[in-house]
């Protein structure tokens, strides 16, 4: 983990300091800003071809031209996720305003200008182009895309940048490796818009499959046919691939709702739910199975978990 901040710096030298020592040096980009109200701060970390970056700054522009890209190529993605702030690119000819957790992708391999005069804070991945060729070709059409916060998968692929952003010592190498498989996979299926979910790859198609069942772990009406249906398979396809984890469709489900129920319990956010309001929020419908379970699974009651873990809590 490596960070840079402008606060080594004195005030006037702050701006020239990051142009020369970040943007030329290490990303071979041009900046823009007012010098006299500069403050920058960068933190990186890499894993083999990958890295990843939070940045935090006051406005200014960065803009990568023909000429940087001819001097210093680099055939990746770059994944921005804007945290706090606003940012809008341009990239061959389109224009995308970035707002907070919205996600942008852009063509390392295009000029492009990233307007960051709102200020604010960032999480960037840079990836190598051929992980998402490989799972999202129609993406090559674009080199710019805004997969808003609210689209399908977006969540969940926000969730992995930022831990693949945070403190290495978090995470081991084959960790981040697979982290950042599934990173890859959620952005192919947040973007893949209208391709059918057949069409997609077989990776895809199951992580489209485990990312719906997560999604609609509160409903307890949540089925293979539901989810088969959905995903336009048949039930026997379905737990075929559930098999292939060595696990069926319905210990799968109830074990990460019992998760879910356990995180939710000591939740200062949820002190003021009973415990079968938790229950029921996460799907299940029968307080006593769910009390049965989640005594069999972590070896105590919900209403010793919550007791051990948030004493003031109320429970049942």
């Amino acid at each position: 983990m490596d960070v840079w901040s402008t606060d080594a710096a004195g005030a006037r030298d702050r701006y020239s300091y990051w142009r020369e020592a970040i943007c030329r040096s290490m990303f071979n980009i041009s900046i823009e800003a007012a010098p006299e109200r500069f403050s920058a701060r960068l933190t990186t970390r890499s894993a083999g071809p990958l890295r990843f970056a939070t940045s935090e700054s006051s406005g200014y522009q960065i803009i990568r031209s023909r000429r940087d890209i001819d001097s210093a190529p680099a055939d990746h993605c770059a994944v921005y996720l804007q945290l706090h702030g606003r940012t809008v690119f341009e990239q061959s000819d389109e224009t995308c305003a970035v707002e907070r957790h919205d996600l942008a992708i852009a063509d390392g391999r295009q000029p492009f200008r990233a307007d960051f005069s709102h200020g604010g804070r960032r999480a960037i991945a840079a990836i190598p182009r051929a992980m998402i060729d490989r799972r999202a070709p129609w993406l090559r059409r674009r080199p710019l895309h805004r997969l808003a916060a609210n689209a399908p998968f977006v969540d969940l692929a926000r969730r992995h940048l930022l831990k693949l952003a945070a403190d290495p010592a978090t995470l081991s190498e084959s960790a981040t490796s697979i982290l950042t498989d599934n990173f890859c996979n959620l952005l192919a299926l947040a973007s893949a818009g209208d391709v059918a979910s057949g069409r997609l790859a077989p990776e895809l198609h199951v992580e489209a499959l485990f990312a719906f069942c997560r999604q609609n772990l509160h409903n307890p009406d949540l089925s293979p046919q539901l989810v088969a249906d959905h995903l336009g398979i048949s039930v026997r396809t379905l737990h075929l691939r559930f098999q292939k984890i060595g696990q069926s469709f319905g210990r799968w489900v109830l074990d990460h709702r019992l998760e879910a129920c356990r995180a939710a319990l000591r939740d200062p956010n949820h002190r003021a739910l009973n415990i079968s309001e938790i229950a029921y929020r996460w799907g299940f419908n029968d307080l006593s199975h769910f009390n049965k379970t989640f005594r069999a699974r972590f070896c105590e009651t919900p209403r010793e978990w919550r007791r051990r873990e948030m004493p003031e809590a109320i429970s049942l």
